[in-house]
């Protein structure tokens, strides 16, 4: 009988899930960006909406809800005037779940589950990434990558006010997924969210251009101190004894070192000045080779 499968029990008492729910919720709202497991996200992500549904209505019914739903009631202001005046204009979806792989440990799925238009947003973040490398490559395939550094990329802002205005299957200067996806990051957000793309687009395409140059001067550094150290292990002053180990000529025997000679220092204020290296031989020979 398929009775009491309507919601995910979460192994739990009906009180401690709906005590985790809450508390997840509380920490969305305060951070406005959260990780957890797949099925507590999306039951989370049921909730959060209705907080905010809650915010958006602004009454005292709704407020007193909210502050009875909440575990920090110094949140319930920021329900109910920034995040109830930033989805004035979103008819609903106020939450996004992008899926992270599996935890390790239990190998359970991991997703990440944050307010949509937050600070922090993802998608936001990872357009503004697609429309920098789009334009990027088509520069670069146009002027080569000298001229692209020498002039750079102007005009981003203007692009993407085009790309914003045209439609989805038309022909444009980014791709048809790009276009879609930049529509949807940009429909609420107005001529802030414009500028903040353009900005963290420009960004994105000025490192990709610095990685190759700064790479190849780490390259360079780390090819030149290599160098440095081949050239100084030739060199007889730079070469370190092992312990046991003697040259040619040597005033200490091999047996000498091998008994531990070198440790029989005698107790006294020069102990501390002039301590040898345990089986070491520090001939006066072996510095002037």
């Amino acid at each position: 009988m398929k009775h009491g499968i309507a919601f995910r029990k979460f192994s739990r008492t009906s009180s401690h899930r709906m005590l985790m729910l809450r508390n997840l919720v509380t920490s969305l709202i305060q951070h406005e960006q959260i990780k957890t497991t797949l099925p507590k996200a999306r039951d989370a992500a049921r909730l959060a909406e209705k907080i905010i549904t809650l915010g958006k209505k602004g009454d005292i019914p709704a407020f007193r809800k909210a502050t009875g739903f909440l575990l920090d009631r110094s949140l319930v202001p920021k329900v109910f005037t920034d995040l109830a005046t930033r989805y004035s204009e979103r008819p609903g979806g106020y939450t996004r779940i992008h899926k992270f792989g599996n935890r390790p440990g239990d190998n359970a799925p991991h997703a990440i589950l944050e307010l949509v238009d937050n600070p922090r947003d993802l998608r936001f973040a990872m357009t503004a990434r697609a429309v920098g490398w789009e334009l990027l490559g088509r520069k670069v395939e146009q002027q080569g990558v000298k001229g692209v550094v020498a002039s750079g990329i102007p005009e981003v802002d203007e692009v993407v006010e085009r790309e914003r205005e045209r439609a989805v299957d038309e022909r444009g200067q980014l791709r048809t997924v790009t276009r879609k996806n930049l529509q949807k990051v940009l429909r609420y957000r107005g001529g802030e969210g414009v500028a903040e793309l353009t900005k963290q687009a420009e960004d994105h395409v000025d490192t990709l251009l610095a990685r190759p140059l700064a790479l190849k001067e780490i390259i360079a550094a780390k090819q030149e101190q290599k160098d440095k150290r081949v050239k100084g292990a030739t060199t007889f002053e730079n070469l370190r004894l092992t312990a046991g180990q003697t040259v040619p000529g040597g005033l200490r025997s091999t047996l000498h070192l091998a008994q531990g000679e070198l440790g029989k220092d005698r107790p006294g204020r020069w102990y501390f000045f002039g301590r040898k290296k345990l089986g070491v031989d520090n001939s006066p020979l072996w510095n002037q080779l």
